[in-house]
């Protein structure tokens, strides 16, 4: 069997891609490495965590000794790396934080692979799950695509731009085969609330604030986590070595015009009077560096691997709200304790 390392597999995004892997390649075994801090929930896979070709390893991707001890003993031939403190309101609280995993951690694992392959790199993939964040800014015309200057904005932004560096570095000075993806911003089942969209379900429910950041006009490009994990299971298995693709929705929507269209959502799910939601709608001090316009151009990955996203933002926005309604005791459990602690202080 061949041997996946997936790191960061008990969060949002990589609860999605173990659960697709372990369900989907019988013949891969998948080890799941995640360091279980407030993103990492072994709730989000216990539907996979008796499969036989499955192993959950706690452990954290900053301990050199560690990873290495991990690749020694393991042998894996494939490393999908998704690992990351993602929140930008956090790198600027505790920027550190920041470099300590996603710069120093991904060395170390471009560190144990390419001892453990020793430049017998047939049928190795070393796959960085990156961010659209490293760009930088737009202004209201244009998309980012694969070749689009590096201009990171945030503490975050920076850490991962580093990391996407040192993977193309380790590439081109030691031959260690690897491809990158950078992706829009995702929404789904499963995500911790602290960013927008489950955030403000969050709060709709318990009729709390919705901190809308400055005039509510900033722009993304909004990725359903599903499709974004069919993406990267395209890549990995047939994506070129040496390559970067983008990945995005086709999706563009400013905040102000998604928390009304996701108050619309939450009033006729919860029964509400319509409008009853947006009145909760509260604009606070825009954050520091905040960039005004992310849009991905993802024309590459669905010429060459013909991806495209399945769902609408309108229909993946209705099935997210229906994941959050039907599992609101995985919600009451995830924010509690150190996260509301983190909520009080970032937006009271």
């Amino acid at each position: 069997m061949k041997k996946i390392l997936i790191t960061g597999g008990a969060g949002f995004i990589g609860s999605h891609v173990v659960r697709r892997f372990v369900t989907n390649y019988p013949n891969y075994h998948i080890y799941n490495l995640d360091a279980l801090t407030y993103a990492g929930n072994l709730e989000n896979i216990s539907d996979i965590d008796q499969s036989s070709n499955y192993t959950f390893v706690k452990g954290d991707i900053v301990d050199a000794d560690f990873i290495n001890e991990l690749f020694q003993n393991h042998q894996f031939d494939g490393v999908l790396h998704l690992a990351a403190e993602s929140h930008v309101d956090r790198s600027i609280t505790d920027p550190l934080a920041f470099v300590k995993t996603n710069v120093i951690g991904t060395m170390n694992l471009l560190n144990a692979a390419k001892t453990i392959w020793k430049e017998n790199f047939n049928g190795k993939r070393f796959y960085h799950i990156s961010t659209d964040e490293v760009y930088g800014s737009l202004g209201a015309e244009g998309l980012f695509t694969e070749t689009t200057p590096y201009d990171p904005n945030s503490p975050y932004s920076a850490s991962k731009a580093s990391s996407d560096h040192f993977v193309r570095a380790y590439g081109e000075t030691y031959g260690l085969p690897y491809v990158i993806t950078n992706c829009s911003n995702n929404y789904g089942p499963n995500h911790f609330p602290e960013k927008l969209v489950p955030l403000f379900i969050h709060n709709i429910i318990n009729n709390k604030a919705l901190p809308v950041y400055g005039d509510g006009k900033y722009t993304r490009d909004w990725l359903y986590v599903l499709d974004h994990a069919i993406a990267i299971d395209l890549v990995f298995h047939e994506g070129k070595n040496h390559e970067t693709y983008n990945i995005g929705g086709f999706n563009e929507w400013q905040n102000i015009d998604l928390v009304t269209l996701l108050c619309r959502q939450m009033d006729a799910k919860l029964g509400r009077p319509e409008g009853e939601s947006e009145k909760l709608i509260t604009y606070v001090k825009d954050r520091p560096g905040h960039d005004l316009r992310y849009a991905i151009d993802a024309t590459k990955i669905n010429k060459e691997l013909g991806w495209k996203p399945s769902v609408t933002f309108e229909q993946g926005l209705e099935k997210t709200i229906d994941w959050y309604l039907a599992n609101e005791v995985w919600l009451a459990n995830v924010t509690s304790g150190d996260y509301q602690t983190y909520y009080e202080k970032q937006y009271q």
